[in-house]
């Protein structure tokens, strides 16, 4: 936070402080991430201070910008809160905080109607309302939509409420440069709008494992495929919409029509192959219900925060809810701690700065990046190999050991080409990031000795009502290495 003196200046643009000394800019907010939970945080605290909006690529590149679904609310007179409420404990297999799914689907409905005022376009029906959806796991139709890309709608909107002189320096391009690769996902929205799910010898199957068949909540649902996968010795199952009329289709898939053609597969005369793949983290960092966690000032929002919202499995489309109403909820108290704070400049010194590998030969540096991008396939292929939809004590603690010593070796491969360890790069940064997710996940499982939602081991088939209740990893119960290993105890001198 910066001085009350200087909170109160405000114009249409960004301002801040800067540090004559050094390279250093104070504001009163900073954002990480432009998602869908930042920029509609950062649209409300920018009304009462400076704010800096942190992200390490485009603007768009979040993953509200490859939400497809849409946004779940109930906006319908036969709908209720109560049934929203009910949809979202049975589906997260009762580890919800109800409190927290009551607050998230109540307040949904006017959070959706500010994105409307803001300037989000969802789709409308033949008499002129919202057009609601209804996807795997809710009872009624209540989900808001554009199309099948809800969320680069929203994050297009949230974008453009910026004026430009309220942006950063190098201002936010609206378009991204770069295409995620190996990315395409079909939205749920397709089994909701009636698509089938087949083997490869055209049986549906669906009804076999759950009387919701394809509505079925997604965690049933990919077990399912995954069972049939392993039973039948097949790579894929088959998704299948084309018995509905042709028009339909492309008005409410355009975009998976497109990305699919461009595969040479017409999802309006034939299905498409598909697999379960690992899309959203449903635990994050414990937050509370106004977006506070346990260090203060520090607020969450998004696919980052565990509000207790969706238990052991997100109920589809309340991802982006969420993200609304608790961006909106975390207001208020950052203004109210923003206000009482004073700016304290020795406060960073207790962290090291960080610095870029400038010092390194380049050819050093190919190596580090080739490396840390073979290490990276390999720590994902640990995950799904071992960490996937139906899991073993042995093959977590397998995974656990695998991934420790592909850490160590990683590591151990850049301090050997003096890479030092407050030196920063993208590509390291997230791998370290990869790391220390990967290892909170398999402890969270191995933590966790039942069956609930989509945690499924096999040594423990069975829900155990004795343990429901959420998984907390504290910190110290990590074992830390030097991706892991918090900066200001490396300034201290700490042992890696």
């Amino acid at each position: 936070p910066v001085p009350k003196s200087i909170s109160a200046a405000r114009s249409a643009r960004i301002l801040c402080l800067q540090d004559s000394n050094s390279n250093t800019k104070y504001f009163d907010f900073v954002v990480v991430g432009s998602g869908v939970a930042g920029l509609r945080y950062a649209l409300e605290v920018s009304k009462h201070g400076s704010v800096a909006i942190i992200t390490k690529a485009e603007p768009h590149e979040s993953n509200t910008n490859y939400a497809q679904g849409g946004v779940s609310a109930v906006l319908c007179p036969s709908d209720s809160v109560e049934s929203h409420m009910q949809d979202t404990i049975v589906a997260g297999a009762y580890l919800c905080d109800e409190e927290t799914v009551r607050v998230v689907c109540t307040e949904g409905p006017d959070r959706v109607k500010e994105l409307i005022a803001i300037g989000a376009s969802f789709d409308h029906g033949d008499d002129g309302k919202l057009h609601l959806a209804r996807e795997g796991g809710h009872s009624h139709n209540r989900i808001v939509h554009a199309a099948d890309m809800t969320g680069r709608e929203i994050e297009r909107a949230l974008l453009k409420a910026f004026h430009p002189t309220a942006l950063a320096d190098e201002g936010l391009p609206i378009k991204p440069t770069n295409r995620r690769e190996n990315a395409f996902l079909i939205t749920e929205a397709v089994r909701g709008d009636g698509g089938i799910l087949y083997n490869q010898s055209m049986q549906r199957f669906m009804p076999l494992y759950d009387e919701r068949a394809e509505l079925a909540p997604r965690d049933v649902v990919a077990r399912s495929i995954d069972d049939q996968l392993k039973k039948r010795g097949e790579k894929y199952v088959l998704l299948d919409i084309s018995h509905k009329p042709r028009e339909q289709i492309l008005a409410h898939f355009p975009n998976i029509a497109a990305e699919c053609l461009r595969y040479g597969l017409d999802i309006t005369s034939s299905p498409v192959p598909v697999v379960p793949a690992a899309h959203y983290m449903c635990g994050g960092i414990r937050a509370g219900l106004q977006g506070e966690t346990n260090v203060k000032g520090l607020y969450v929002a998004g696919e980052v925060a565990c509000t207790g919202l969706h238990g052991a499995n997100r109920l589809a489309s309340n991802s982006l809810l969420e993200a609304l109403v608790f961006a909106r909820r975390a207001v208020q108290p950052s203004i109210d701690h923003m206000t009482r704070s004073s700016l304290d400049i020795h406060a960073s010194t207790m962290w090291t700065r960080p610095v870029l590998p400038t010092s390194l030969e380049s050819h050093a540096m190919q190596e580090i990046l080739f490396r840390t991008k073979t290490t990276r396939v390999e720590l994902q292929s640990i995950m799904w190999e071992y960490v996937g939809i139906v899991r073993s004590t042995s093959r977590l603690k397998t995974a656990e050991w695998k991934i420790g010593e592909l850490e160590a070796e990683w590591e151990e491969f850049l301090f050997r080409r003096e890479w030092k360890p407050m030196m920063v790069g993208l590509q390291a940064c997230e791998m370290k990031n990869l790391f220390c997710c990967a290892k909170l996940v398999v402890s969270s499982a191995l933590a966790r000795q039942e069956s609930r939602g989509l945690h499924y081991i096999e040594d423990f088939p069975f829900l155990e009502e004795s343990k429901r209740k959420p998984t907390i990893i504290f910190p110290t119960s990590l074992k830390l290495t030097w991706s892991s290993q918090q900066a200001h105890k490396l300034a201290a001198g700490a042992p890696l």
